[in-house]
């Protein structure tokens, strides 16, 4: 049986295959009942259509033997006995052949007794033969008498086939009369051989004699053994009678050589063949009386015993489909009850318990129901289903709590170090403002820059474990300034270009959680691609938003880590902690999700790795281009200023280039010339935005990170590229 099959169909086919073995059974015993039974009402058809026909042709064929055999002894007193002999012979072979061909007498045949029949038929076409060589006394005495002995057993060979009676008493009846019959035969095969050889046989027609003898005195008791008493009581009249007596010892002493008084046996054995074939004749019309009756009997007990074992078997059938539909419809409920548990009530146990909703167990898990009176087994089953379910459950809160605490533990931390990562920064700003020397500024950079990237660590800690960035912006920030900031927060952030892109900005709110995934996915195109290549950072309006590209020139990853790559960012599954690999990755398809941002990997024309970033229009607002224009004149090294566009947003940096000797200010003053490097003054010339807290509740005076960090960033790529123009010309000017 498929292991795919239903419970239903399992449980039928369990139930169907005994049932129709006993239908079958009751079907195939019923059958063969009916049908023996039936065929004792055959009977009539039968012996009309066959018997009573070929009875009439074996007295009949035994008449013109002993016509022929007196021909052939010359001792024929009446010249028209053959005549009439043979034409009564015709007559009873037409009324066979007749009645065997009717449809009635064919229906009641079987195929076997059809064969007998046809081969009886064939045997009495050869009576011209016969007949003629009687005519032309070609024959002996033996000869004629086995000529036509062989149409005798051919039908007494048929007696046997049309036996059709299923009771054995009755069987036994028929087969004694058939041998009784045969008897009858037998005698009068004798009579005609005596009367052929007219008392003075050969030793051949001797010898045939004594065998034919032999076999009808040992078939004769036989025969009426067979019989009952009442069928048997006019056959063991004559087998007694001083008629019967005489006869055998006149045969007894013709075979012993003594000469036969022909007349004294013809008178002896005409009246012995008389009253055989009328005992005959008589005990067959009993039998045929006893055969109906007994038909009736039969077919009356079948059909009683068909009722009672249909009656049986639809009983059967109605409990056991009863039985059956029960039994499938409790596994049936049991099985829905446990798939809406697998599928249902445990998934959303463990959405709420995830989303920090207050679970009532019970209510979540009411035990399972499959009926009012459930069978033994199936109870016990549901009730087992009833215990896995609370057992789930229960392990699903304490799952969630121990998450939960898991979760808050690491936000605890993250945010303990982030307040030690901020007031670090706050540390370094000061000692930035106290150190004049280059050197030690720079490597003040540094520790600031690494302390940066130590707070957007921590604060993906916070991230994963379920919090929030904690940082807020007031306003609208470029896009530009969101990625410049996400660069300085990146260990190779020399390598990262930010090109000019469109005057756009997102608002604070979104700041943050932007600026973190942009940081995620620029320190992976630089952590996998090679130092001396870039890592360009593009972005442009599409018509669904703002479009930013991150590409580099690395090695890239293969099609099936990108479909799994992707379909992480598509969909973010829970974060696992057990999961330590790509955590930069679980970060970003966080944030993503949170403001509806699409991430897509692909391939760069490089063959790096090209990330695509989607944000939303919702989150995209346009700006307006500066409005001051500055007045920029050329002097031998590269510095770095800023530009703002409004409070709260972060710099942008523009790089300017000035020659020479001496410049004026905006009224006209002269400004001295300077030698080296700029020198650095607290608050000079940083926007108006940077100078305020990104915090409505934080003091006026104290700066972000982030704005730390842009400023530090934007005085080593000045001092760097200073050092190169210097280096193009030649050294600075004095």
């Amino acid at each position: 049986m498929a292991s795919g099959r239903s419970i239903r169909f399992k449980i039928s086919t369990l139930l169907v295959i005994p049932l129709i073995s006993l239908v079958g059974l009751w079907g195939f015993a019923a059958s063969t009942t009916l049908g023996d039974a039936l065929n004792l009402f055959k009977v009539d058809a039968i012996w009309t259509g066959v018997i009573d026909p070929s009875e009439s042709l074996v007295t009949n064929l035994q008449t013109e033997r002993l016509a022929s055999a007196e021909r052939l002894a010359g001792v024929q007193d009446d010249p028209e006995a053959l005549a009439r002999a043979r034409a009564a012979v015709d007559a009873s072979g037409k009324t066979l052949r007749q009645h065997a061909g009717s449809e009635d007498t064919r229906s009641a045949l079987t195929p076997d007794m059809q064969n007998q029949l046809e081969t009886v038929l064939e045997a009495v076409d050869r009576l011209p033969d016969i007949r003629a060589k009687v005519d032309d006394r070609v024959f002996t005495p033996g000869d004629l008498v086995t000529e036509y002995a062989r149409i005798a057993d051919e039908i007494h060979l048929l007696y046997s086939r049309l036996t059709v009676s299923t009771d054995l008493e009755l069987s036994l009846q028929a087969q004694g009369l058939i041998a009784a019959d045969e008897v009858r035969e037998l005698l009068a095969r004798e009579h005609a051989l005596v009367i052929a050889s007219n008392g003075r046989a050969g030793m051949r027609d001797v010898h045939l004699l004594a065998g034919i003898d032999g076999t009808r005195t040992y078939l004769f008791p036989k025969a009426l053994a067979n019989l009952d008493t009442e069928l048997r009581t006019p056959f063991e009249k004559l087998y007694y009678s001083p008629r019967y007596v005489t006869m055998e010892n006149l045969l007894e002493g013709y075979i012993a050589g003594r000469p036969m008084d022909v007349d004294l046996w013809r008178g002896i054995a005409d009246q012995v063949q008389t009253e055989l074939r009328e005992a005959v004749h008589g005990t067959g019309d009993k039998l045929l009386a006893r055969m109906e009756p007994a038909g009736t009997a039969i077919v009356v007990r079948a059909v009683l015993a068909g009722l009672i074992g249909l009656i049986a078997v639809t009983f059967s059938v109605v409990v056991s489909i009863r039985v059956g539909r029960r039994l499938a419809e409790e596994l049936a409920a049991l099985r829905r009850s446990a798939l809406e548990l697998a599928e249902v009530r445990l998934p959303d146990v463990v959405t709420k318990l995830r989303q920090g909703e207050t679970v009532d167990i019970a209510a979540e898990a009411p035990p399972i129901q499959v009926g009012e009176k459930p069978t033994s087994e199936v109870a016990d089953l549901a009730a087992a289903f009833d215990s896995v379910q609370s057992t789930a459950v229960d392990a699903a809160v304490e799952q969630a709590r121990l998450r939960e605490g898991v979760a808050e533990a690491l936000r605890n931390l993250a945010r303990r170090s982030q307040s030690l990562l901020q007031r670090q920064l706050k540390l370094l700003d000061e000692m930035q403002h106290q150190t004049e020397e280059p050197e030690a500024l720079e490597r003040l950079f540094k520790l600031d820059h690494l302390t940066t990237r130590m707070r957007r660590h921590a604060e993906g800690l916070v991230l994963l474990s379920g919090g929030s960035a904690g940082r807020r912006w007031r306003g609208v920030i470029p896009v530009e300034d969101v990625l410049s900031g996400a660069a300085a927060q990146v260990e190779e952030y020399t390598r990262v270009r930010v090109y000019p892109m469109p005057e756009v900005g997102v608002p604070g709110n979104a700041v943050a959680d932007l600026m973190h995934l942009f940081a995620e996915l620029i320190e992976n195109a630089a952590s996998f691609s090679s130092p001396e290549n870039e890592v360009s950072v593009r972005g442009e309006m599409v018509g669904r938003g703002f479009a930013v590209e991150i590409e580099d020139r690395g090695l890239g990853m293969d099609e099936a880590t990108f479909k799994a790559v992707n379909a992480r960012l598509a969909s973010p599954p829970e974060f696992d902690p057990a999961q330590t690999e790509r955590l930069g990755f679980a970060v970003v398809g966080m944030l993503a999700a949170r403001h509806d941002v699409k991430v897509t990997l692909k391939t760069s024309p490089y063959g790096g790795t090209t990330a695509i970033v989607l944000v939303p229009a919702e989150l995209v607002e346009p700006m307006a281009p500066p409005t001051q224009p500055m007045d920029l004149t050329p002097i031998s090294v590269s510095v770095v200023h800023t530009e703002t566009t409004g409070p709260g947003e972060l710099p942008r940096r523009i790089r300017t280039s000035r020659r020479a000797a001496q410049a004026q200010n905006a009224q006209g003053q002269a400004v001295p010339q300077q030698s080296g490097l700029p020198r650095r003054e607290r608050q000079t010339g940083l926007p108006q935005r940077l100078k305020q807290a990104p915090t409505p509740a934080g003091p006026a005076e104290e700066r972000t990170p982030e704005e730390a960090r842009a400023l530090l960033s934007s005085l080593q790529s000045g001092w760097q590229r200073g050092r190169q123009d210097s280096d193009q010309d030649g050294g600075s000017e004095q």
